[in-house]
């Protein structure tokens, strides 16, 4: 019995992220508005430093 590992290739390498701080999201408030498809949605920072993404 064989076992076939496929080699890594660019096409399957996953693209990095895009990346963005939270405060530069929020610009230093607790909240930012984000919209998707003409839908509004609140990011809040929490007091424990955690992030929330509520519609």
């Amino acid at each position: 019995m064989s076992l076939h590992h496929p080699q890594e290739t660019s096409a399957t390498t996953p693209k990095a992220l895009p990346t963005y701080l939270a405060e530069d999201l929020t610009k230093g408030a607790d909240q930012a508005q984000i919209i998707l498809h003409d839908q509004v949605y609140i990011l809040r920072v929490t007091r424990a430093g955690k992030l929330i993404l509520t519609k």
